[in-house]
């Protein structure tokens, strides 16, 4: 989820929406504000009303597109728009199939793979039709079934460096011609290129796949939103807006009906849907997500049943605990997310190690938690990958400072301050700290650690607050040295559970590497783990990792700041696997349930839309 790097880039700042309902996001980006004089509208006044789910939205959509989406509000909705080579079951968690069959010979296992370990044969269903829906008339059209060549149209798309994706490097690292392909000067770029990308469709319902070796990994991976077929006629018929609502052509169980950024987005069922997993009984028909300007709107609206689920304020927690009716509404989740302050290594002062791990030492987790977050939405970490995924060490094993502080250690900072040629911060240049909006406090924090502990000049640290899309653009490595900020603020979460998807795709230098981070040993250690097959030997080498990145001798791309959990309430009327659903991927909306009756009575019976207060003139 960037998942927000969040998967998964995750924008972490003030959360909007429930976190297992909805993708991880800053506060939201839209222009309406306020949180009294709630209004409601019926624009979409309809005979009847749909089941449908209301929430918050989490700011502008950065992408529609399977290949150019990198973060969580993106794939959220791609996950319910376009179906993928394989599925990640809302209830178990576990990898299903979804357009390819399981092996006949291994059960279990999606496809077939050679002795080498290396080429990998799917069969694809060929009753999936690709659908295109007119919001003018309410009518959906099948415009042709899904073919595998969909989906290797989509698998080479990845790694066109003229799209210039941010996850082509992970793609690259898997299938095999990608990494040779992703290379190439974008101007000289051909469409011969593409076929060293070994990836083929011997007919309609056969698909090929031959990998960077064996990678035991490689079934994990099968979910990816950026692996998803797409249409090649409607990408060459539109552009770059061939994901315009009324132009977008999907294949997924959901379609989109209305969008406009900064004030909703209105997902419908798409009745020409195959469903092709158990949806266990789901009813939802429409998802309607409203913008609003801030947690305590959202809250509002929920107080009065608007919104069927909300992120809980932080003042008001303490008054949700103490409610009868609410608490027993109340959910905490922990998510396989890690949130962190990020170094741009190529430019002073991080471009030295010494300067990094100073930063790094100065930050006080448990206080940051506690002060910052809360202890209610935050564990506090001092490594990056959390507990639940293949790989990762205990939260007290790995770290600077003790098990009772981990991370914290500044004593250690001054000495590595002054190693980095800024002795009691002497010297130390002006630099710029990107957080996305809300997140300003995190920032402010890390000032005054600096401040506080090596008597650096605060005000030598300014703090820039950009929407989360933006704050992606401005970090990207293609910028230019002197544009990117010197840190920045984002999280990672889990694309599927293992450490290759933390160390290598977030850290390795040969991905879409924003920290400009010079490849080292690590990086060889890194590759060796994802090609290694006993998995023992792949913790083992994980935690060897870590060390690398986050121990006393470590390099510090990051400061790991803490893990997410998330107090949020959930309306009596509205059920789904909350706790497992979304830990891999999006969320699935036609698993969830609404109990109509109930909602439409808590409602008032009406035949409504939330609409945002407007602002007092």
């Amino acid at each position: 989820m960037l998942k927000v790097s969040f998967k998964r880039l995750v924008p972490l700042t003030v959360l909007t929406a429930v976190m297992a309902l909805a993708p991880i996001g800053a506060v939201s980006a839209a222009t309406v504000a306020g949180d009294s004089n709630l209004v409601l509208t019926s624009p979409m006044r309809q005979d009847s009303e749909p089941v449908t789910i209301y929430g918050l939205g989490s700011g502008p959509v950065p992408s529609f597109d399977p290949q150019a989406a990198s973060d969580e509000v993106s794939i959220s909705p791609i996950e319910n728009l376009f179906l993928g080579i394989a599925d990640v079951d809302p209830a178990t968690a576990k990898l299903r199939p979804e357009l390819a069959a399981e092996s006949d010979s291994v059960p279990g296992q999606i496809g077939d793979v050679n002795e080498a370990g290396d080429t990998w044969t799917f069969k694809i269903r060929n009753d999936v039709p690709w659908v295109r829906w007119d919001p003018s008339t309410q009518t959906a059209t099948e415009v042709r079934k899904v073919t595998a060549g969909d989906i290797v149209y989509g698998m080479k798309r990845i790694c066109d460096p003229r799209l210039g994706a941010a996850y082509m490097g992970v793609a690259a690292s898997i299938v095999k011609g990608c990494d040779v392909v992703s290379k190439i000067d974008p101007a000289q770029i051909t469409e011969a290129d593409f076929d060293q990308i070994e990836v083929s469709a011997p007919d309609d319902t056969t698909l090929v796949v031959t990998t960077q070796g064996s990678l035991g990994f490689f079934q994990s991976t099968l979910s990816f939103w950026f692996f998803r077929p797409v249409p090649k006629e409607t990408v060459d018929e539109f552009g770059d807006k061939w994901t315009d609502v009324g132009n977008i052509v999907t294949n997924g169980p959901y379609v989109i009906d209305q969008y406009d950024p900064n004030v909703n987005r209105v997902y419908v069922k798409n009745p020409l849907y195959v469903d092709v997993n158990d949806s266990y009984g789901g009813n939802v028909e429409r998802i309607f997500q409203i913008e609003v300007a801030d947690a305590t709107t959202g809250y509002s609206l929920y107080l009065n049943n608007q919104i069927d689920a909300v992120g809980v304020p932080r003042a008001e927690l303490p008054n949700v605990r103490g409610d009868a009716e609410l608490s027993q509404q109340l959910r905490q989740t922990i998510s396989l997310s890690t949130f962190y302050f990020a170094f741009a290594q190529d430019k002073a002062p991080f471009d030295k190690v010494e300067a990094r791990r100073a930063f790094s030492a100065a930050v006080d987790r448990n206080l940051f938690v506690s002060e910052i977050v809360d202890v209610s939405r935050g564990i506090p970490i001092a490594h990056f990958m959390p507990p639940g995924i293949l790989g990762a060490v205990p939260l007290n094993e790995v770290g600077l400072g003790t098990a009772d502080n981990l991370g914290f250690d500044p004593e250690f900072g001054k000495a590595q301050l002054e190693a980095a040629g800024y002795p009691n911060c002497e010297g130390f240049p002006d630099i710029t700290i990107a957080v996305y909006q809300g997140a300003e406090p995190w920032a402010e924090f890390l000032q005054n650690a600096v401040s506080t502990n090596y008597g650096c000049d605060a005000s030598k640290m300014s703090i820039e607050a950009l929407d989360f899309g933006v704050l992606l653009e401005a970090v990207r490595k293609d910028k230019p040295t002197a544009e990117r900020p010197n840190m920045w603020t984002l999280g990672w979460g889990a694309d599927y559970p293992d450490g290759q998807n933390w160390m290598h795709d977030v850290l390795s230098c040969n991905v879409d590497n924003p920290f400009a981070r010079e490849c080292d040993a690590t990086d060889e250690l890194i590759d060796a783990a994802g090609k290694e097959t006993d998995g023992s030997k792949r913790v083992e080498m994980y935690r060897q990792i870590e060390e690398q990145f986050f121990g006393p001798e470590g390099s510090f791309p990051i400061i790991p700041l803490y893990i997410r959990t998330t107090p949020s309430l959930v309306k009596p009327w509205y059920t789904g696997f909350f706790d497992t659903d979304a830990l891999f991927g999006g969320p699935h909306w036609n698993s969830r349930k609404i109990d109509q009756e109930a909602q439409l009575a808590a409602r008032g019976g009406a035949n409504v839309l939330p609409v945002a207060p407007t602002p007092a003139q």
